[in-house]
């Protein structure tokens, strides 16, 4: 026999003791096993990978790209080594009995796990060939295929005790439903996270791609990856923040998705009027603000109507309190809704307004609501800009002031001011 070329050479030419010559055996059939062992890996790794590359390109689908590129082939070719090798383990402890038991235990648990590593690949491919279809581009795979590989790698570990100690299957499940509230604790956030990944997935709360805001964990940008444990979001400034996944389901966070689906991107934002800067209209202002395009029309009929009320009613314009009257302030709120009504950029099928808050000690706000068109983040802030630029540049001729703390020029100024008075 093959096993006992060694053997019978040590013996008969050597003429060395039996207990010798069988352990020397022994340690050569390892060596030219293993170095057989190492060579036929190579070959068929070699040739398999020729053979399914030129496969793999011939064929249509590029799930076989993706099997390739986890290197599924090779976890393949890692059991059919170790299936080899456990056949062949009877031969090589021939003489040491004791040990063939303890050799097979251990190949089996290396068949086990690299089963577990070819399992794995198939699911990482899945995966992959799941992202290249539009329906599950944005859906959170990442956790399917983390919670399949604890499911395997519970399972592996309970059969590779099993094979380890000989005993039944059987007690290792009962002694695990024992063990199962320590489990519990363990996997204590991979379960929920679990968990939160069907809730996220069933109820379309967030995807892959989407803008989410969580303030008390300081995220704001896209969402680039969602697994078992942990949301991962690409923040604005490149800085990745890493949230567990069950805090999408027990805390409150902000999803911009539906804004950039929707029809524009919401402006609100607000400049403070000085309040001593607020007027009645005098005939010349009304005759002034006619030549006001945006506005000439409304000018015309408000100060018409007003005219028309204050003389059936008898009133005393001697006094310009009196009656009804115009205002700069509310002039100018009609012009800012003219003119949002014109821009290009704001939907003009969305709420929109220019509206006068609460009064402040600071002034009264005056709030442009509106919805713009563009809706990237750059084209938006563009959009809003130059409405403000319009409206902070358009004040002074309402005879309006925006509110703003002196700067120490201003200061400088008024004291030169009152030297020179």
């Amino acid at each position: 026999m093959l096993n006992k070329f060694f053997y019978r050479i040590f013996k008969e030419h050597f003429s060395l003791s039996e207990t010798l010559a069988i352990y020397l055996n022994l340690f050569a059939n390892l060596i030219i096993f293993g170095i057989l062992g190492y060579i036929l890996f190579k070959i068929f790794r070699y040739v398999g990978k020729k053979t399914i590359h030129k496969m793999a390109a011939k064929t249509s689908t590029s799930f076989d790209d993706m099997l390739i590129k986890n290197k599924a082939f090779l976890s393949l070719s890692r059991i059919v080594i170790l299936i080899i090798v456990f056949n062949s383990l009877k031969g090589i402890l021939v003489d040491f009995p004791h040990l063939l038991l303890y050799a097979e235990r251990i190949i089996n648990i290396g068949i086990i796990f690299s089963i577990i590593w070819f399992l794995k690949s198939i699911l990482l491919s899945i995966k992959d060939f799941l992202r290249t279809i539009d329906a599950f581009k944005d859906k959170p795979l990442e956790s399917y295929v983390q919670i399949f590989m604890v499911v395997f790698w519970i399972i592996g570990i309970i059969l590779s005790f099993s094979v380890l100690t000989g005993k039944p299957l059987i007690r290792f499940l009962t002694a695990l439903g024992a063990f199962s509230a320590v489990l519990l604790l363990i996997f204590k956030d991979t379960i929920l996270g679990f968990v939160s990944s069907i809730q996220v997935a069933v109820n379309d709360t967030v995807r892959i791609g989407d803008w989410i805001t969580m303030e008390k964990y300081g995220a704001d940008g896209d969402v680039v990856e969602i697994n078992l444990t942990s949301v991962i979001i690409r923040n604005f400034d490149n800085t990745i923040s890493s949230i567990p996944t069950y805090y999408l389901t027990s805390d409150s966070f902000k999803n911009w998705r539906t804004m950039n689906t929707s029809g524009g991107r919401r402006i609100k934002r607000s400049i403070l009027i000085k309040i001593n800067s607020i007027h009645f209209l005098t005939h010349e202002d009304i005759e002034r603000f006619k030549k006001i395009e945006l506005i000439s029309d409304y000018i015309e009929k408000s100060s018409k109507e007003v005219k028309k009320y204050n003389e059936e009613n008898n009133v005393d314009k001697s006094v310009i309190l009196n009656g009804r009257n115009l205002t700069n302030f509310g002039s100018f709120r009609i012009y800012l809704d003219k003119y949002i009504e014109n821009h290009p950029k704001i939907n003009q099928d969305m709420l929109l307004m220019s509206r006068q808050l609460e009064p402040t000690p600071n002034g009264i706000p005056l709030e442009i609501y509106a919805f713009s068109r563009e809706k990237n983040w750059v084209d938006y802030e563009r959009v809003m800009a130059n409405i403000f630029d319009h409206i902070l540049a358009s004040v002074k001729y309402f005879d309006l002031e925006v509110f703003q703390n002196p700067s120490s020029i201003d200061i400088n100024n008024l004291k030169e001011t009152q030297k020179s008075e």
